[in-house]
């Protein structure tokens, strides 16, 4: 098929535009930066014009060296739990507040009582608590999410979401509805938008934005997802039990799966993805344990100096703080970085080393829990570039340890796009 279609990124500090053709083949990046987050104590707002601001900054970029004129369908990812009150033109009421936003006061206490323990709306984050504070606003059509507000700005005019997007605001993924117990919250399901599932075509792009970011009018436009779930499948996985892991700041786990697992005391969750379901947790272990204690460089330099096939075994649980979420749930488990090594190197593999541990325990907590059996596991992330690390994870695992087919989430986005446009979702 001729032409190609194009995945944007939406994430905390920039956006990313990514453009594949039906092959697969990555044909072009662009990319532009975002203001920093206003924090004012826990509330974190961005605001929404700075994110279009971005799209268009971000598409220029990519059509210097692309003609976007041969663009077919485009799809959208955004951080997860981001959401703003728009009028019924698509204009904002006030700032977006983000996914990381915990000004909740008491009502993630009064969701407790009211959603059931496997709902992602739990916690001081949860978006429905945050939503709760528009519902009284002048002018309030939808309560809407980061990637639907552009979608908006890009044509969709039916207030349409996906259902990766909707499931931390209290969207139920089994029923496929939104559940009664929010309106008993007092936030009504006639604030949200509908919900449909990743690659649905919700709309076209409009004359007006086909001018301002250089793309065709009436092109497909299909609703997105998350950005963590973008980032799988960016993975190239396609296959139940194929599994990702994301080596960065944090150790993110994701398997595609038959069925949903919820296992909210191990912190585990699953989104939907058409008929199967995208399984993971994320672990507070990773990059922000080891760069307090070593640089880059350092790590480059010790790498070599490592044995892998001679474990040291001193059984780190090397968490950056108090604190675990997945694949233990305790948030008072302490850091378990002694004794420590005279040699640095030794030290720097005994981290890597619990690392290997937390990744391989957590694929096993999700097969405890109705996971299937692990087949491959893709990865990405900084991480991934340390060779000690990654033969640990092969030791630890014992199954093949594959690249992913591309680290830029919209990439995973794009394939969405295809999916939209063609009714399948292209195999990298």
């Amino acid at each position: 098929m001729h032409g190609f279609v194009i995945g944007l990124d939406l994430g905390t500090s920039g956006v990313r535009a990514v453009a594949v053709a039906a092959s697969g083949k990555i044909l072009g990046i662009g990319s532009a930066p975002l203001p920093a987050t206003k924090a004012t104590g826990a509330r974190r707002e961005q605001s929404p014009e700075d994110w279009w601001n971005g799209c268009r900054t971000a598409l220029d970029e990519l059509g210097q060296n692309l003609d976007l004129s041969a663009a077919r369908a485009i799809a959208v990812d955004a951080t997860s739990g981001t959401i703003l009150p728009v009028d019924n033109h698509n204009r904002p009421l006030a700032a977006a507040r983000m996914y990381d936003d915990a000004d909740t006061g008491d009502l993630s206490a009064k969701i407790k009582t009211l959603a059931p323990r496997e709902s992602a709306a739990h916690g001081a984050t949860s978006p429905a608590a945050r939503a709760l504070d528009w519902v009284k606003l002048p002018r309030l059509h939808c309560i809407i999410h980061q990637a639907d507000w552009i979608n908006g700005c890009l044509g969709a005019t039916n207030w349409q979401t996906d259902e990766n997007n909707a499931l931390k605001t209290g969207y139920d993924p089994v029923s496929r509805c939104w559940p009664d117990w929010l309106r008993d919250f007092g936030l009504s399901p006639g604030l949200l938008p509908e919900v449909v599932p990743v690659g649905t075509p919700i709309g076209h792009v409009s004359a007006q934005a086909a001018i301002a970011l250089g793309i065709p009018e009436g092109i497909i436009i299909a609703a997105g997802t998350t950005d963590g779930c973008a980032t799988f499948l960016a993975s190239g996985a396609s296959n139940i039990g194929d599994a990702t892991t994301a080596l960065g700041s944090t150790i993110v786990l994701k398997i595609l799966s038959a069925q949903p697992i919820f296992a909210p005391q191990f912190g585990i969750y699953s989104h939907r993805l058409g008929d199967q379901w995208l399984a993971g947790g994320a672990s507070n272990c990773g990059g922000k344990t080891l760069l307090p204690l070593f640089s880059p460089q350092q790590m480059e330099a010790l790498d070599d100096k490592m044995r892998p096939e001679k474990i040291v075994g001193l059984d780190y649980y090397p968490l950056p703080s108090i604190g675990e979420r997945f694949p233990i749930a305790d948030p008072q488990m302490m850091p378990r970085l002694s004794p420590r090594p005279a040699e640095d190197a030794e030290y720097l593999q005994a981290i890597l080393e619990g690392f290997s541990e937390v990744e391989r325990l957590g694929y096993a907590r999700l097969a405890e829990w109705g996971g299937p059996t692990l087949n491959t596991v893709r990865h990405a992330g900084g991480g991934s570039k340390n060779k000690t690390w990654m033969q640990l994870r092969a030791q630890a695992l014992k199954v093949p340890l594959l690249p992913s087919w591309s680290e830029e989430a919209a990439a995973g986005t794009a394939r969405l796009a295809w999916l939209g446009l063609t009714g399948k979702m292209i195999n990298p």
